[in-house]
Order: C-alpha cells, then structure tokens, then sequence
C-alpha cells in the first residue's frame, strides 16, 4: 500500500513539476513582436505591418517549440506550438473585424447628428455641402428614409421567410425521414444557399413584372417596389433558416420525443411543446444569421426597390431606399461632384454606422429572446 502511494506521488510530481509560467507565452509573443519590429526596420528601413505579423508568428512558433522542449519535453512542446498557432489565428481573424468596426465608428461617429437620423434627402443641393466643406454651414441632409425603408423591407422579408424555413426544416427532420421529397427539398435548398444575391433580386423583379404585365400591359415599373425587394431578400434568407433550424432540430434528443409518445402525446403536440421550446434559443440564433446576412444586402434591392430620396412607408408602391443603397448611391453619385463630395462620404460612413448597430442591436436581441424562451434546468 505504502509503495503504491509513493509511486502515485512521485508520477504525480513528474507530471506537474516541470512547468513554465503561465505568462510565459504572452511573454514570448511580445518579445516576438518587439525583435520582428527591429528586423524589419534594420532589413527593410521601416515598419511593414504584414512582414511584422509573419516573422513575428513563425519566431514565436520556434521560440515556444525551443524553450518548451528544452524544459516541459517535446510533447508538451508540440501542445504549446499547436495552442499558440490555434490563438494567432483566432488573434488574426479578429484584426480585420477590429479595424472595421474601429473605422466605422471613428468615421461614421464623427459625421452623425441629429440632423441626419430625422431629415431625408428631399430638396438637397449641391451648394448645401460646398458651404459644408467651406465650414460655413453643418451637415445637411439624411437618411431617416433610408433607415425607414431598411426596416420596414427586413421585417417583411422576416415575415415571408422566417415561417417557411422553419416549416420546412420541422418537416425534414421530423416528417421526411428518406423519402424523395425530403432529398429533392435539401437539394433545392443547398443550390438556394449558393445563389447569388443580384439573381434573387432579378427572379423577384421578373416575377413581380410579369405578374403586373398580365394584370395590367406596360406596368412592368409598379414591380419595383418594397415588397418585391422583400421577396428578393427572402429567398436569401430561407436557405440559411432552414439549414440552421434542421441542424439545431437534429440535436433535440432523440428520448425527449420518445417519452412524450410513451406518454400518449401526438406528434404535433411534442414538436411545438417539446422540441421547439428545447431548441428555440438555436432557432433564434439561426433566424438572427439570416436577417444579418441580407439587411446589409445592396445588389437585389437596387434591382427591386430602386432609389428614392424621400419617405415612403408604403411597401406595395413606389421606391424605397435603405441604408446599403444609400450608401452605395452617395459614395457613386455624390450630391455634389469634386471636393464637396466628403459631405455625401460623411452622410455614408455615418449610415455606415447606423446599419451596425442596427445588426448588433438585433444580436442582442435575439440573445435576450432566446435566453427568456429557454427552457429552464432544475428546480
């Protein structure tokens, strides 16, 4: 007995003695930086930002590789090189998302006021923003139409979309099962996912056109209205809610179902009473992917809703504008050309700024929802 507890202790010893510290990688990953900084400006004459990152990564892979091997062994080594290439990557898909949100906001806060959240651009001219850019007047001009119409396009295209793909994918799951039908949809629904969004815009603008042009010859223009680009942006989003809701449906345990049919349930009732309630929270998430997905969408609505520069609330007649066309229509076609066109960049990077927090503000709420809809564990 004394010999098996000594034994035990001393495997024990050997198998947390010989540790580094647990600052030790964060160490070598800053010494990394600071000698691949030397290496360029001593190599190159300056700091190169993309040549700084390689060298610094592949000296920090040998480092840790070196000093671990020598002092922990070449197994705990090789579990420290594949953690720190795990982190430097996950460190270097960050970056693009950082700059991003860092530019926008540093460029869209600075432009956005009061002014451009309430006023459309109705009756804006050209010498309004060279007096801008003189400094002999503020920002005029906005895109309270444009948020508007992002909103009111979004929430239609939800409403079509978010009832069909869930639908079909409790249908996949729970109904389907191997039969022809369930192969031919997930087939549709894989070549759905690969269309290009410009295509979808054009198949809802076609269908819309020629349902106009039978009902009344040469009004092929009432098609391009809010809810055609509605349309457009649903058939985007309900291949992506129908593979997130399937997958998350096929992860509901298989025991759950079954003891609610023991039990006498039918199998209506322990969808909507059992399996849903126990996958809403991924549900949800899915739904929010969609949404985020097509409400930053700007070929399909330039195809199906046009430009406009003033309110319309009406998705049944006449253009609407959202904050990716406006965007794009005041980054193309300034208000006025020249050096008065940093008034029409400034009103784009501060709608910018709005449509991300309007994808962030939607995240968040789709978190919260899932949260409260829940199912709750213990007692």
């Amino acid at each position: 007995m004394l010999t098996t507890t000594n034994t035990s202790m001393t495997t024990s010893r050997t198998l947390t003695s010989k540790q580094l510290p647990k600052a030790t990688p964060w160490v070598v990953a800053l010494a990394s930086i600071i000698v691949a900084i030397i290496i360029s400006f001593i190599a190159f004459a300056g700091f190169n930002i993309p040549l700084v990152a390689v060298l610094a990564g592949l000296i920090n892979v040998v480092a840790v590789f070196a000093l671990s091997a020598s002092y922990e062994g070449r197994r705990k080594a090789t579990d420290r090189v594949a953690t720190t290439i795990v982190t430097s990557s996950f460190i270097l898909a960050c970056v693009p998302l950082i700059s991003l949100l860092w530019l926008t906001v540093s460029k869209g806060g600075a432009a956005i006021n009061g002014d451009l959240l309430s006023r459309t651009m109705l009756g804006m001219k050209g010498v309004l923003d060279q007096q801008y850019v003189a400094g002999e007047a503020t920002l005029s001009g906005g895109f309270y139409h444009a948020i508007v119409g992002t909103v009111l396009i979004t929430l239609a295209a939800c409403i079509i979309s978010i009832p069909i793909g869930v639908l079909t994918a409790i249908y996949l799951v729970e109904y389907a099962g191997k039969n022809r039908l369930g192969k031919a949809i997930t087939f549709l629904v894989d070549v759905m996912t690969g269309i290009p969004s410009i295509v979808a815009g054009l198949f809802a603008f076609a269908l819309f056109s020629t349902i106009a042009n039978f009902i009344m010859p040469d009004a092929a223009g009432i098609a391009k209205t809010g809810f055609t680009a509605a349309v457009a942006l649903s058939v985007l989003m309900i291949p992506i809610i129908v593979r997130n809701t399937e997958e998350i449906l096929r992860l509901v345990p298989m025991d759950l179902r079954e003891a609610s049919y023991a039990l006498g349930v039918p199998k209506w009732k322990t969808i909507v009473k059992i399996v849903l309630p126990t996958s809403v929270s991924g549900i949800l998430s899915g739904i929010t992917i969609a949404i985020a997905r097509v409400i930053g969408e700007t070929a399909p609505i330039m195809v199906t809703a046009g430009f406009a520069k003033t309110l319309n609330w009406n998705l049944f007649s006449g253009w609407m504008s959202t904050l990716p066309t406006y965007i794009y229509d005041s980054q193309l076609r300034p208000v006025s050309p020249g050096d008065a066109a940093l008034a029409s960049s400034e009103r784009a990077w501060a709608a910018a700024l709005v449509l991300v927090t309007l994808v962030m503000v939607l995240n968040l709420l789709a978190r919260i929802i899932a949260r409260v809809l829940a199912p709750k564990t213990g007692r």
